[in-house]
């Protein structure tokens, strides 16, 4: 497993913008397929948003395509999350995931590495 450390969460008010970082301990993290996840209180951990290794085909969930962008830049070890025109309903704990493989799935399951989480909130 690699080991993943968000950055970036904080307070912002609706309509504002936030970047989020992942950055990852292991040297080959571009061999790995890098996803982003949201768990809000009393609700189930869900997807956000895929970046497959090798050429970044990216997926994303239906509530934030069009507002989130996920990037990586391997030389840094890093993937990154541009949320804009932020609402209410994104608050949430947002985790960083990875996996070997290159297919970037929407089911957490799939995804072998978890970061520790870093804290979202959109006030209204």
């Amino acid at each position: 497993q690699v080991q993943l450390v968000e950055s970036g969460g904080g307070l912002v008010q609706a309509g504002g913008s936030l970047r989020l970082s992942c950055a990852a301990s292991e040297r080959t993290f571009s061999s790995y397929t890098s996803g982003w996840f949201r768990q809000a209180p009393g609700k189930e951990r869900e997807f956000v948003a895929a970046i497959s290794r090798s050429i970044g085909i990216t997926v994303y969930a239906d509530s934030v395509k069009g507002r989130f962008t996920i990037s990586r830049d391997d030389a840094k070890n890093t993937v990154y999350l541009q949320m804009n025109s932020l609402k209410p309903e994104d608050t949430a704990v947002y985790y960083c995931a990875a996996r070997r493989g290159s297919i970037p799935y929407r089911d957490r399951g799939e995804y072998e590495s978890w970061g520790q989480g870093t804290q979202v909130t959109v006030s209204s």
